[in-house]
C-alpha cells in the first residue's frame, strides 16, 4: 500500500525534518498511488527544513523532474542532486508564471507553502493552467481557512475552503439557467472534482472533458441526449 512508504520513510530520514499530519498520507493513498514509482513533473510550494524533498524523490520514478519553490534562500542548501529549488513568493503572479514557464507544465501540485488565504488562491489562481490534462492540486492545512490570523474565519469568503466550495459551483456550471447570474464556466469544462478531505482540498484536472450527457436504454435500444441541459432556455453551452 501506498500508505506504507510514508511511513516507512519516517524511520529513514536524514537531518532534513519531515513534519505532516499523520492522515496527510491516507490522502496522498487516495490522490497520487496511481503515479508511485512513474516519472513525472512535480511541484511543491513550500520546503521548510526539507523533509519532504527525500520523501517525493523516493516516491515518484527516478526519471521525474522534482521541483520546490520557498520564499527563503537558505532552502537553497536542502536540494539533493538534479532537484529544482526555486526562490520566489507564492503570491507573486510574476515568480508563479516564470516558475510554471521555466518547469511545468506538471504532473502534480502541492501547495504547502504560507497557507495564508492569499497566497493560496493566487498560486492556485496561475498555477492551474500550468496543470496537465490529467493531472491534480493539492492545497495542504487548509485547516487555515478557520483561523482569521491566516485571512481565514468560519464562512469568511476568503477562504480557500469557500474559494473551493466556489469551485464546485463552477463545475456545475453546466445545468444552470440562471446565465445572468450564473453562467458557465470554464472550470465546467476542465475540473474533475474537488475533493475535500480534512485540511486538504484535491483538484484534478480533464481538458477532454465535454458536456454530460443522459444516456436511456430500452429493449436494447440505446439513445444519448442533452435535452435535459436545453428545455430551461438556457444559453452557455449552445
Amino acid at each position: 500500500m501506498t500508505k506504507d512508504y510514508f511511513i516507512d520513510f519516517l524511520s529513514k530520514t536524514d537531518h532534513r525534518l519531515v513534519t505532516k499530519w499523520l492522515h496527510y498520507f491516507d490522502v496522498y493513498a487516495a490522490e497520487l498511488a496511481h503515479l508511485q514509482g512513474k516519472d513525472i513533473t512535480f511541484l511543491e510550494i513550500g520546503i521548510f527544513r526539507g523533509g519532504s524533498i527525500p520523501m517525493w524523490g523516493g516516491y515518484f520514478g527516478k526519471g521525474s523532474k522534482l521541483v520546490f519553490a520557498d520564499i527563503d534562500p537558505a532552502c537553497r542548501a536542502l536540494a539533493d542532486p538534479g532537484v529544482f529549488i526555486e526562490i520566489g513568493d507564492q503570491s507573486d503572479p510574476v515568480f508563479l508564471k516564470q516558475l510554471a514557464a521555466k518547469h511545468g507544465p506538471f504532473d502534480v501540485i502541492i501547495d504547502d507553502g504560507g497557507h495564508k488565504m492569499d497566497q493560496q488562491t493566487i498560486s492556485f489562481e496561475n498555477l492551474w493552467p500550468a496543470v496537465k490534462d490529467g493531472g491534480q492540486y493539492l492545497v495542504e492545512d487548509t485547516h487555515t481557512s478557520y483561523w482569521p490570523g491566516f485571512g481565514g474565519g468560519y464562512q469568511e469568503h476568503a477562504s480557500f475552503i469557500e474559494y473551493a466550495k466556489r469551485l464546485v459551483d463552477q463545475m456545475h456550471s453546466w445545468y444552470t439557467d440562471q446565465d445572468d447570474i450564473f453562467p458557465l464556466s470554464q472550470m465546467a469544462r476542465e475540473l474533475t472534482y474537488v475533493h475535500f478531505f480534512d485540511s486538504i482540498v484535491a483538484m484534478k484536472k480533464d481538458l477532454k472533458k465535454a458536456p454530460p450527457v443522459t444516456i436511456r436504454s430500452q429493449n436494447g435500444k440505446i439513445e444519448q441526449s442533452r435535452r435535459a441541459l436545453e428545455v430551461r432556455g438556457r444559453k452557455s453551452i449552445f
